[in-house]
């Protein structure tokens, strides 16, 4: 069992930063991907960033490609995005996700995702 825990939201302003935690505890070197989604009000779950541990790479979504950056600290098993430029859009709750399992396709896709967190608001100001 591996359980998430996020921290970091708040309130921003149109253009400001913010920086997203993710603690990781339990059972967490059975994963394999870690990412981050966000869920908009009236909007489906959609995929930010997600990385593939052990220095296999990390993706993007197109809208926050250049501003958002996903890593990853193995000293304490945490889970980071940093956000710059943050536009109104950006707006929403966003959630740490893991999987110990393989799959095939896009990892952006939650389906792929069997651990989340509870959340953490983010909200843009204009």
């Amino acid at each position: 069992q591996v359980r998430l825990q996020e921290s970091g939201g708040g309130s921003v302003q149109t253009g400001g930063a913010l920086r997203l935690s993710c603690a990781a505890s339990g059972y967490t070197h059975s994963t394999i991907w870690m990412a981050w989604f966000r869920q908009a009000p009236g909007k489906e779950r959609e995929g930010v960033a997600a990385l593939r541990r052990g220095g296999g790479g990390t993706y993007y979504d197109d809208s926050v490609r250049g501003r958002f950056t996903i890593s990853h600290d193995n000293t304490d098993d945490t889970l980071y995005l940093q956000m710059t430029s943050v536009e109104p859009e950006d707006t929403a709750m966003y959630y740490c996700a893991a999987t110990d399992r393989n799959f095939f396709g896009h990892p952006l896709q939650q389906q792929h995702f069997n651990y989340w967190g509870q959340g953490t608001q983010v909200t843009v100001s204009s």
